[in-house]
């Protein structure tokens, strides 16, 4: 090994020795999901970054989505969906895919790389432990339509109306690396499709985690030259959202980073899943690659 290569490694090791002193026994959620769930390297990448965290002594937890490929399957099986304001209307039949997908084909593919790469994952859907209680969306039409108080349909989906994360905290502070399908279950008995942000966000919550972590497919939040924007606080994001800096489907994202930072949670992170080792490039050194949420200024 070159001295100049060897310099480069043991200065990449130093600068991470404080944040792993720091955030040792720490909970920190993970939302995995976008190209990081489809690109084959990065989903490599992504499974070692969660083992090294637990083996530093962090206690990471993920929660993931799997739109797309519940979207595959549905193709595949001649079934076509709707959206409404990006949720997807699940009928009975379309909710057993979700749970297919995601219950099972993504989340034991996440536990499988996860393992293969020296973790140990233990695959879970919100209805173990009956752990995640949903309640059904009722959403009202826009205000532009001719009825605004009609209410649309979505079928199964919900949001999450209270969490027991007595079972994820047992695991998580044990070997075990829990591993999360965002799918609820209502009063009712039935199924629930929940946002896998905001399950991801809930559960920091109630964790009173160190960090949530969201990644996505950008660079984080930009400002209106493009330049990415970081050390933000709550204040700072309604300002973004009012002068439209922040737009889309970042708003929901963003939201959903308020709602964690003023549930308890120290800080949140939003960051570009295409850049390989994104999460330990966030938290173990100094630039990160993201944006950061605090709850107040440094």
């Amino acid at each position: 090994m070159q001295s100049s290569t060897a310099h480069q490694i043991a200065s990449v090791l130093t600068e991470a020795l404080p944040y792993i002193q720091r955030f040792k026994n720490k909970t920190v959620v993970v939302k995995y999901g976008g190209n990081a769930m489809v690109d084959e390297e990065l989903k490599h990448s992504f499974a070692r970054d969660i083992v090294l965290m637990k083996l530093v002594g962090l206690n990471p937890i993920v929660v993931h989505g799997g739109g797309p490929q519940i979207g595959q399957l549905l193709g595949r099986l001649g079934k076509t969906t709707g959206f409404v304001d990006g949720m997807r209307i699940t009928d009975s039949e379309t909710m057993d895919v979700v749970e297919m997908v995601l219950g099972g084909l993504v989340n034991k593919e996440i536990v499988t790389l996860i393992n293969r790469h020296g973790g140990k994952a233990i695959g879970l859907t919100g209805k173990d432990g009956d752990f995640i209680r949903a309640r059904k969306i009722h959403l009202k039409k826009s205000a532009v339509d001719a009825d605004a108080s009609e209410i649309i349909d979505l079928g199964h989906v919900g949001e999450v109306s209270s969490i027991d994360a007595s079972v994820v905290d047992m695991l998580g502070r044990s070997d075990f690396i829990p591993v999360i399908a965002p799918i609820g279950v209502g009063d009712d008995g039935y199924s629930y499709n929940i946002n896998a942000d905001l399950v991801a966000g809930k559960i920091a919550e109630v964790l009173k985690a160190e960090k949530l972590m969201l990644l996505t497919n950008t660079a984080g939040i930009l400002n209106k030259q493009g330049e990415l924007l970081t050390g933000l606080t709550v204040h700072d994001i309604d300002k973004l959202i009012a002068d439209g800096t922040i737009s889309g489907g970042m708003i929901p994202k963003t939201k959903c980073a308020v709602d964690a930072i003023n549930g308890g949670v120290n800080s949140v992170h939003i960051i570009d899943g295409r850049v390989e080792h994104a999460v330990l490039l966030e938290l173990f050194t100094d630039q990160g690659v993201g944006t950061l949420l605090l709850s107040r200024a440094r």
